[in-house]
């Protein structure tokens, strides 16, 4: 999948122009500094999916009783 089908209904949306954004004006630090920020994000991310995941499970395992 292109990230241009992804997003093309939010054209606007801050990770649209995240993943635009010109990355050759930016220092060694910068682009180390962005990726960790960006890693972080990703951990954060992966732990609401663990969290909903849950979160179904248990609500799908309570309405089977």
């Amino acid at each position: 999948m292109d990230l241009d089908d992804l997003f093309a209904k939010n054209p606007g949306d801050p990770l649209v122009l995240l993943t635009r954004q010109d990355l050759d004006p930016l220092s060694v630090e910068e682009l180390e500094m962005r990726r960790a920020v960006l890693e972080s994000e990703i951990a954060r991310i992966q732990e609401k999916l663990k969290s909903a995941v849950h979160v179904r499970a248990s609500a799908d395992a309570l309405f089977r009783k």
